[in-house]
């Protein structure tokens, strides 16, 4: 009877969906595609993880000023969201171990004159609301003319009709943003201040946080993380 009932047990846990909470509006990691389906670097990685863990991935898109406080709501398990792990907000949540290293990085117009950071002042600079790259940019170019945004698409606009002079995101988003506009975009400077992204959950969900880190070891040792990785960004972002 005991094996009977932990076998059910399991099979309940196995039955529970992962509820990911993503923006759904930030290429090349979450996005909806021209059939209206959504996919991305950070889509495929929750559906291999959910399946590493035995669970079914359940998609919840939400701006991202709210994405990481819904976590306290309940309204989903995690967040997948090229979401850095800071000394900030490790104090109010928890995180798994890093599954992609990126950094910071300017884009501009072509043909503008801001060639790097040390140019930034007093320009118009586009950043996503409450993101990492506006506490950077407050802290360290407090002297530019930043312009926050809580979508990324009218914040790219800005840019291409010259309402912005620079954007400060992740360089892999800077790279597909780059692709996409051939010719009309280009980066200022080199990729600066490292940083690891990790899945992020409630500080409270140890055992959640512990399944999720075998599940992203098992995905290192089969192979999974570095093949996705390649698949969107022709190299491996995951080391």
């Amino acid at each position: 009877m005991g094996s009977l009932l932990l076998g059910l047990a399991l099979a309940a846990h196995a039955a529970e969906p992962l509820r990911i909470g993503l923006e759904g509006t930030y290429p090349p990691f979450s996005f909806y595609d021209d059939k209206g389906s959504l996919t991305g670097f950070e889509v495929e990685l929750a559906k291999s993880l959910a399946e590493h863990m035995g669970r079914r991935p359940e998609f919840v898109t939400a701006r991202w000023d709210g994405l990481l406080a819904s976590l306290d709501s309940g309204r989903f398990d995690v967040v997948m969201n090229m979401v850095t792990i800071t000394e900030e907000r490790k104090k109010l949540y928890g995180f798994s171990a890093p599954y992609c290293y990126s950094g910071l990085q300017l884009v501009v117009g072509k043909g503008s004159k801001v060639g790097g950071l040390a140019d930034l002042p007093g320009k118009r600079v586009g950043v996503g609301l409450n993101s990492i790259h506006e506490t950077w940019l407050r802290r360290h170019v407090p002297d530019a003319d930043i312009r926050t945004y809580d979508d990324d698409s009218t914040r790219n606009q800005d840019l291409l009709l010259g309402r912005l002079d620079a954007i400060l995101n992740d360089r892999l988003a800077i790279a597909y943003l780059i692709q996409r506009y051939q010719g009309r975009l280009m980066t200022a400077g080199e990729p600066f201040d490292i940083q690891e992204k990790a899945v992020a959950l409630r500080k409270d969900r140890s055992e959640l946080r512990e399944e999720i880190d075998r599940a992203l070891a098992a995905m290192r040792k089969d192979g999974s993380l570095t093949r996705i990785s390649t698949a969107w960004f022709n190299l491996d972002v995951s080391k």
